[in-house]
Order: structure tokens, then sequence, then C-alpha cells
């Protein structure tokens, strides 16, 4: 039954309004209320009207509850916050204060039974019950208080009660305008840090995110305490705004509303975040497809950020503005004149007129390299961003031809300061993409995965960032190489050139490198660079994941690697440019993937590649030189510890020559000395240490020598994985006297080392030796959860199997979404079809695993039957995937 088609008199008969019958009437109300909204919305109603209509409605309740109750000229019922402005999606909070005049003692009973009555209809409501006087004792004090009695408006009982609220904390009482502005900025500040000052994040809050609804209601609030505005429209009167800009900020909240309004529906609760669950189901919603290279999540997700980046650029001009008008009034005054454009105010530039950028288009330019130049200047005045604003049309074909222009650009990316702030500001206004053309067809897109935290602009523009902060001695303790190489690249401005075009291409489909390096080269031409500076910044473009890979996907421990990436660099010069490019580009994706595991691969990668190129690509290294080279530093070093040559060259009797070429001297010497202490010939080792100071710096290695046997890898990748330890890279050595020399490079959950943690070495080692001994007491694989975003990400598992004749194994690469117990799966697998397992490279990007394993067969030989490999990649296939869809989502 409908509640407006109940008479009053009908409810104001009931004794008791929380009795059955009324219970079930508001229930029903609320219901149909909640299927109404759900049909309108579906049917592309009104927004607005849709959020109006839930707040009229709530209104319509209250007031018929209220009505329920006898109460005297000293009480009423006031909304505030959001449903004060007369603003409620499906499933907001119902605000509400229970004034008083003086206390509420005298309707205890009755506010008891009216609360509990609008929680038994499932109401979510938030409540106080305060007088006037605890009203703006706590509005003095909290400015969120203020703020929300602020918004409020009276729905039953004595309206001059509100009135009279409201005088007493207007702002010539608490909170002046100035007072008040500064602590809402000062909130917005905190907010926006919580998400790392950046519209893109993998799940944005559409309500507190920067971009978000609280950015604009931040302009409303401002605007009613300052001016006295019931409406951000009266900012067009005041002109804080032009028309266009009001236009974009009403069509911005009306976008950022449907998504709400969307997401709670689908939701079924109030829920402000567009987590992963939702952005699927929410992109089919707002009629996006999959196509041109792009899924329909990723063009969702890409219109919201680029409303979002709208929204906070005009929330910048406004907070600018109303700093220059609130704050500052009655500064005094500093002017700085620069040239006859610009000049400095109060540590703000400005432009000289408002004609500045018509008569002059490459003052558009200019301002940004003078920003880079000028160390006094803190930002831009909010004229100056609206001329900015109004005058980007002024960047055609025409302009970007202009080498005046071009000059600009390369000055500012040769600017020993504020590079990657002022290419920040470029894109903030919307500039970059205008003289990048290219650019602009990047901002807000995302990659709908957790390898990538930031759309491809923002990612873009950390890079360069990044490779800004190599310049700083403050770095050098977090990224001690890659500062010391930047110190001696001649130009800053390839490697900044090389980082705004090494993902450009994203989205076209293809190979986005290999695009990427032919715009490039383009605009390299274009902008002036010589082709020898041209060809530099492509070439990196291009390659710009090259290293990153054979860092973590190949065996850097083979000079034969080592050698087929020197040739691939070709020279020191372009080696030091890709290293720095890479670890920029490595900490800009996702800073959690730069972990001390990854610096010392990247270091120890650099650190050969280098003494490769030095020696000379025509007389590379011998195999045979590099294994005596090894064994005779080992035996020095043994010798010191009592031991004979003879003696240990019988411990080594059928060890492979593969562990004397990939393992380092000190931890020959550290396994040969644990080997030689055995208390009998059959007694497994197990070793726990720190990775070596050069090559694995930042893991934790585990070594364990014990009698092989079918399963072994299964067992020891079992154990780790319930000692919560995540492997890196796993070195298994065969030896002719049936035992096997396996090396671990571990983590903990967090993606660090063990350090020097006594107990915990010592429990591994008693874990790994019980495991070893008694593996029937253990239980068979993982029951770790997965967690709820991986989860989300149900790729199909991709597989390939490729031999290496030369080097005698085959090659297996598995890309699958990570998961608890998916090396012990892998090794069980391998264990099936009697592979044994030399070398694996394990790789974790965000949701998904890319893993490398070399592999032979019991005869240490290549699997080289074509049909086998085929059946080994079904089984892995189907193992991971039948795993991962029962898993409960």
């Amino acid at each position: 039954m409908s509640l407006s088609a109940l008479p009053d008199a009908q409810l104001l008969s009931q004794e008791k309004p929380s009795t059955s019958r009324p219970i079930k009437v508001y229930k029903a109300y609320l219901k149909d209320l909640a299927k109404d909204l759900k049909t309108r919305f579906e049917a592309k109603e009104n927004i607005r009207d849709l959020v109006a209509l839930r707040s009229a409605r709530i209104d319509a309740l209250l007031q018929n509850i209220w009505a329920s109750y006898q109460w005297q000229d000293d009480i009423s019922l006031i909304a505030v916050g959001g449903y004060g402005r007369g603003e409620l999606h499906p499933y907001s909070d119902i605000d509400l204060l229970i004034l008083t005049k003086d206390n509420a003692g005298d309707y205890r009973d009755n506010i008891e039974s009216l609360i509990t009555l609008l929680w038994d209809i499932n109401l979510e409501i938030g409540h106080s019950v305060r007088s006037i006087s605890q009203c703006c004792q706590t509005a003095a004090e909290d400015i969120s208080v203020a703020t929300n009695l602020m918004e409020s408006r009276p729905l039953a009982g004595t309206d001059s009660l509100h009135s009279e609220l409201m005088d007493l904390v207007g702002p010539d009482q608490i909170w002046p305008s100035s007072e008040f502005f500064r602590a809402k900025w000062d909130e917005q500040i905190h907010r926006h840090r919580k998400f790392a000052n950046s519209e893109y994040n993998l799940e944005p809050n559409v309500k507190s995110s920067p971009g978000g609804l609280r950015d604009i209601q931040m302009i409303g609030w401002v605007v009613k305490r300052h001016f006295g505005a019931q409406s951000i429209d009266e900012l067009l009167e005041r002109q804080f705004l032009t028309q266009d800009e009001l236009d974009t900020l009403k069509e911005g909240q009306d976008y950022l509303w449907r998504v709400r309004f969307a997401l709670h529906l689908l939701a079924g609760r109030e829920e402000d975040r567009l987590l992963f669950d939702h952005q699927r189901t929410l992109a089919e919603s707002f009629g996006f497809t999959d196509g041109n290279g792009k899924l329909a999540v990723e063009q969702f997700m890409q219109q919201y950020y680029r409303w979002a980046m709208h929204l906070g650029e005009l929330n910048d001009l406004l907070m600018q503005h109303f700093d220059e008008t609130i704050l500052r009034a009655c500064e005094a005054e500093t002017v700085l004149e620069i040239n006859p454009r610009f000049r400095i105010r109060n540590g703000h530039i400005e432009a000289a007129n408002d004609k500045v950028f018509a008569r002059t288009p490459s003052a558009l330019m200019e301002i940004f390299v003078l920003m880079a130049s000028h160390e006094g200047i803190d930002g831009v005045r909010a004229s100056t961003i609206r001329l900015i604003r109004n005058s980007r049309h002024l960047i055609n074909d025409r302009f970007r031809a202009d080498p005046k222009n071009k000059r600009y650009f390369l000055e500012l990316l040769r600017s020993p300061n504020r590079v990657a702030l002022n290419l920040r500001r470029m894109k903030r206004f919307r500039i970059l993409g205008k003289f990048i053309p290219a650019f602009a067809h990047i901002v807000g897109q995302m990659q709908h995965d957790l390898f990538h935290i930031y759309s491809v602009d923002a990612h873009t523009l950390e890079l360069i960032k990044n490779i800004s902060r190599f310049r700083y001695p403050s770095m050098v303790a977090q990224y001690p190489m890659a500062c010391r190489i930047m110190q001696r690249l001649p130009k800053h401005e390839l490697l900044y050139l090389a980082g705004l075009f090494h993902d450009i291409a994203k989205g076209r489909g293809g190979d986005h490198s290999s695009l990427g390096a032919v715009d490039a080269r383009e605009f390299c031409d274009y902008i002036g660079l010589n082709k020898r500076d041209g060809n530099l910044v492509a070439w990196l473009v291009e390659k710009h994941l090259e290293m990153s890979s054979v860092s973590q996907r190949k065996d850097i421990q083979d000079p034969e690697v080592i050698r087929d990436f020197a040739l691939t660099v070709g020279d020191i010069q372009h080696l030091d440019y890709l290293f720095c490019l890479t670890v920029a580009d490595i900490n800009a994706t996702n800073p959690t993937l730069w972990t001390s595991w990854r610096a010392s691969l990247m270091r120890q990668l650099y650190a050969e590649t280098r003494r490769a190129l030095r020696r000379g690509l025509e007389t590379p290294i011998d195999k045979q030189e590099w294994i005596d080279e090894t064994q005779a530093g080992a035996i020095e070093k043994l010798e010191d510890y009592g031991f004979t040559e003879a003696e240990i060259r019988n411990l080594w009797a059928d060890t492979g020559e593969d562990y004397f070429i990939r393992e380092q001297i000190d931890d020959i010497v550290w396994h040969t000395r644990a080997i030689a202490q055995r208390t009998s010939a059959n007694a497994s080792v197990v070793l726990v240490k720190e990775g070596g100071l050069l090559d694995h710096e930042g893991a934790t290695q585990i070594f364990v020598h014990t009698k092989a046997k079918l399963g072994l890898f299964a067992l020891l990748a079992e154990a780790l994985e319930q000692l919560d330890l995540s492997i890196q890279d796993a070195r298994i050595y065969n030896s002719g006297t049936g035992f096997t020399l396996d090396t671990f490079y571990v983590l903990d959950a967090e993606g660090e080392s063990i350090g020097d943690n006594a107990s915990r070495i010592a429990h591994i080692i008693e874990f790994m030796q019980e495991h070893l001994e008694h593996p029937e007491r253990f239980p068979a694989t993982s029951e770790r959860r997965t967690p709820r975003q991986m989860r989300l990400f149900s790729i199909p598992t991709r597989t390939s199997m490729a031999t290496d004749i030369n080097k005698g194994y085959t090659v297996l690469e598995v890309i699958t979404p990570d998961r608890p117990g998916l090396l012990a799966r892998l090794a069980r697998i391998f264990n099936q079809y009697e592979i044994r397992l030399q070398n694996a490279k394990i790789a974790t990007l965000g949701e998904r695993v890319e893993d490398v394993f070399f592999l032979t067969d019991e005869s240490q030989r290549p699997i080289d039957d074509p049909k086998l490999c085929e059946e080994i990649q079904q089984a892995i296939c189907r193992e991971l995937d039948e795993k991962a869809s029962s898993k409960p989502l």
C-alpha cells in the first residue's frame, strides 16, 4: 500500500506506531519506492529528478511518522548533510538531527520509540539529539558538524528552532568564512592524500577520490559560507565561473550521480567505491562493448577518469580563486615583473593582461618554461588558469609547427628543475595533449588488471617524475645505481622524451612498443632533434621492456644470455639510458614491484652487460674459462678452511657445469662446507642466509642438498608455500651421485627478505628438514584464500614450450592468475610426465604470474616430442583453470 494513499487519520489513529500494521505499511512504502527508483533509472530519467525524488519521498515518510507522536513546540526534526541538501541516492544514509529548545529529557520515550521504529522499517539513518546550545558548542569545535548544519532544513516540528539555530551558527558567530575555507581546504588536502592525490586509482571512490562528488560539494560549501549563496549557479553571477565551466561542473556532477546511483542499485547497499566486482557490470549497463583494442570496462573507466580530471581541474581553479579572494584578500601584494607577458604576484604567475595568449599564442608554452626556471613560483593564479583554458583552441597544426614552440618544449625538458611538475601542469591544463595529440588519446586510459595501478597518462608522468628524482642527492640511498648513471647521461631530455612516448601507442592494437617508436621518431624529427638523438629515443621506446624482461625471465647467470642482451644494447650509452628508463618505468607501473630483489636482478644484469661491452662483443668469455675461474676461486677459499684440492674435487664429483656457471664463489664455498659436515652420507642439508651483496641482495637464499626422488620439487614448493614464502628464483642441479643441489631465492609475504631473524631462520630449517624426512605429515596443498581482487581476474592460463638445442633444455612459459599453491600444482604435473626441472624464473605481476621453467626429460635431454609438449600444456591449463574456476568468488 502506498503511503500517499493512506489517510493521515488512519496512521495517527494507531496507539503504538511500532505495531505490526504500520511497520508493514512503511516497509512496503520503502520497497515500492526502491522499485520505482530502479525502474525510472533504467528508463534513463533525469538523475537530478531521481535524487530529489527519493529525498522528497523520505520527507513524506518521516513527516508522517513524526506526526504519529505527541510533541510540543520546543522540538523539531531537521534533515542535515546530503539529505539536508535534498540529495539522496538509493541507499544513502538519512542524516537527522532532533533539535530541542533546551534538553530532550521530556521526550526520551518518544525519541527512543521513533528511532527504534525507523530501524525496524530498515531505514538507514544517522541521527543525533541535541539542544540548540549543544549544537552551537559542537559546531564550533567540529568543522564537519558546522558543515552539516549549514546544509540543514526543517522537516517537521517547530521551524523557528531551526531559524534560531542558523542565526547562532552563521559565519558572524562561528567559523568566519576565511577560517571555514582554510579548514575545509585542509580537509580536502588530507582526503586527496588518502588517494595519493590522484584521480586514477584502480578502485576509485566516486564520492571521496580527487575529482569526485566531495570536490563539487566543497565548492558549494565555500560559496554558501562566504557569499551566502544557495547554489553554485551564483558563481556565474559573481564571475567566478564562466557559463561553459558551470555547464561542465553540472554535467560532471550528473555523470557522477548516475555512476553512484547505479553502484547503489548494483550493490544493494550504500557503496561509493568502484570496485572491480562492479566495474564490468556498470560498463555494460552504461552501454560500452569490447572493441577497438579496448575492453568495455576500460572504456567505461576512461570516461570516468576523464570526468574526474575535468572536475578536478575546475576544483583547482575555484580553490585558487577562493584562496585569492578569501584568504589573501587583505595581504600586501608583492609583484615581480618577469617579461612583458608575465609577472609573479604573491608567489603565483599571472598573465600581464587577458590578451596575452591571443596576441602571443606561444606564451601557452612559455609559461611552463618560466615556472620551471623560477624557484619563487608556487603555481598559477586563477585568472590565468582560466585564460589558459580559454586559449587551448589556439594549439593547432600551425602552433605545433612554430619553431618557437618546439624550442620552448625542448627548453622545458632541458630544465634542471621542475620538469615533471610542469609536464604534469601541462597535462592538467590539457596543453600537453594538444601539443602532442597522441598523448590526448591515452588520457584516462586504464588497463583492467592489478599490475598497472595508474592510467597510461598518469603512469607516464609518474615515470617522468621518477627520472627527475634520479637527479636529486636525496634519492641516492633508494636508487643508488640509477642516480649515479643519471649524472653521466649527456642529454637528459632524450630520456624524458623516451618516457613520454614509451606507452603512447597503448590501446591501438598491435605492439605498442613498435608503434610508439614510430611516433617517437617522427616527433623527434618534428621538433628538430638530430638523427642520432632521434634514433636513440625511438630505440629506447621500442626496447623499453627488454631489460625488465631479460632480468626477470631469463637466466642472467648464463654468459650467452648476457652476450645476447649486450648485442641488443650495442654500447654502454644505450645501456645507461635503458637502465634509467627501466627503473623509472617499473616504479611508475606499480611501486610494489620495485623490491630489493628486482633491484638486485637489474643491477646484476647491468653490471654483467657493461662488463661484456667493455671486453668487446667480438671476444665473448669462454664458458670453460668461466667454470675454471669459479672453481679456482672457490678452491682457494676452501683451502683456507683446511680442505685439500683433492677433497674438494671429490665433493664436486659429478656436479654439473651449470652449477659453477650460475653460482657465486662464496655460495659454492658455503654449500661445499655444509655438505662436507653432514652427519651421514644420506643426511639432508638445509641452509638459509641473505642473498649475496652483488647478485641477489634483498632475497633470502635457501639451499637444499638431499637425495633425489620423484616429486622433490613439488615437496619443496609446498613446504615454502606453507612457510608463507614466495619463490623468486629456483635452481635445480642434479648430480650423478643421486643427490640434488637446489637453490631457492625467496621473499616473505610482504615482498621482503627474511633478514637476520635467527628464530625465523631456525624455524625454516627445522620445518624444511621435517618436510623432507616425513612428507606424509603435511597437507598437500595450501589452504590460504585467494585475495578478493585476484579472484576477479580469471584469465585463462596461457602456455608455450620451445626447445633450446644449444643449451639442452626445453623452455616452458606459463602465464596465469596468481593463487596459493601454484608452483606445487605445476610441480606435480612435472612429476606426472617424469620431467626434470633444471631452473625456474618466477615473476608475479599484479594479479598474474609469468613463470619460466627450464625442463629436461629423465635422461637430461630436451623434450622434443611435439605431441608430448602439447599434452603437457593441456594438462597444465586444465589443472590451473579448473582449480581457479572451482574457487568460490
